[in-house]
């Protein structure tokens, strides 16, 4: 629903299921299969979704799916679509004040909307499904329903219409923008309907990605601590010739790409790290004044994780297209692979041979 950056593949595009539903403010049922939301955000709605932001409780953040009223909404009120996502929802009832409406989500299992869409739970048959689950044929005479436009892509409106009779209207790209575009009749202007991904949205999906890496970071490292004191190499310069170069190339995949991604002359995320990536294995070469060898071993195994990291972020960004990163995994995955598991052998080598 609003613009908020997709979080990575990692994050609200989790393949896990959420075990339980976070109940919203105020949800309660009120008539059978009707539940009651307001528009009220609160510094419990804040701080969860801030948490979520850091991958805290994340597979866990979702509302139950079905029917939901705002305000006294009739059977002549109009009906939103959105996902069971919490975060999703939050930036949707809170735009909401003053408005009768009906809310209906779906069970997308609490990914957010743009996500959601290309993996098809935010698709044709769940909302057909949902349509008739919650009887929303007998609640609204509207056949009318406003879906979030970053759900286009896994929408078939002409199937909606055949099987349940509801016509689909595709709403602006932000939330922020739903009470113009109701007010004017339905009629989203171009500025609603473009995506963007400014760097405020941009480095919003930063610290998800970190928390995420970390336990990798902690893996690598661990491998590395072990080899050093079994090979009596442990020194105080173990920061400089591994942790640092490790490090920093995990932060130029999940810190810098973002915030230069616009700036990189390349359109592959994939490599965009890779340049990225190698920049870093230069310059922390020509820090250690690293020899040959060495310094090939840090380009290509920076190279690897910041082009790896790239392509992991196709998942945070609104502006890939399935196909695009379906094609970068074709064509980058197995390669920037390789190149990783050359750069972890030579830097063994280096290691061990203490070059």
């Amino acid at each position: 629903m609003k613009n908020s950056p997709c979080c990575s593949s990692s994050s609200c595009c989790s393949k896990e299921i959420p075990e339980k539903n976070t109940k919203i403010n105020s949800e309660v049922p009120i008539e059978n299969n009707i539940m009651k939301a307001d528009c009220h955000y609160s510094w419990r709605d804040r701080l969860g979704n801030c948490l979520v932001r850091w991958n805290y409780g994340r597979n866990n953040h979702s509302v139950i799916p079905g029917l939901y009223a705002i305000g006294n909404p009739s059977e002549n009120d109009l009906t939103l679509v959105t996902a069971n996502y919490k975060f999703s929802f939050d930036m949707l009832r809170r735009e909401l004040t003053g408005l009768n409406v009906w809310i209906l989500v779906l069970d997308t299992k609490g990914i957010n909307v743009w996500c959601a869409a290309g993996k098809g739970t935010f698709g044709t048959a769940e909302l057909i499904n949902r349509i008739n689950s919650s009887g929303l044929s007998k609640i609204v005479k509207q056949r009318l329903l406003i879906l979030p436009q970053l759900g286009a892509p896994g929408v078939s409106a002409h199937e909606v219409l055949k099987e349940t009779g509801f016509r689909v209207v595709y709403g602006p790209v932000r939330a922020r923008d739903l009470p113009v575009f109701l007010k004017n009749g339905l009629q989203a202007t171009e500025q609603m309907r473009e995506v963007t991904f400014t760097f405020r949205e941009r480095i919003a999906v930063i610290p998800v990605e970190l928390i995420t890496t970390w336990k990798y970071i902690t893996e690598f490292l661990l491998i590395f601590l072990i080899l050093d004191i079994i090979l009596g190499k442990f020194s105080s310069n173990l920061f400089i010739n591994q942790i640092f170069p490790f490090i920093g190339a995990i932060l130029s995949g999940v810190v810098i790409m973002p915030v230069l991604m616009p700036y990189l002359p390349v359109r592959s995320f994939t490599l965009k790290g890779i340049i990225l990536g190698m920049l870093w294995g230069l310059s922390v070469s020509a820090f250690q004044k690293a020899s040959l060898l060495q310094t090939s071993g840090n380009i290509l195994l920076s190279s690897a994780i910041s082009g790896m990291l790239g392509l992991n972020f196709t998942g945070c960004t609104p502006i890939a297209s399935q196909s695009g990163v379906k094609w970068e995994i074709k064509v980058f995955a197995k390669p920037v692979l390789s190149i990783g598991i050359v750069g972890i052998l030579l830097q063994i080598y280096n290691l061990i041979s203490g070059i």
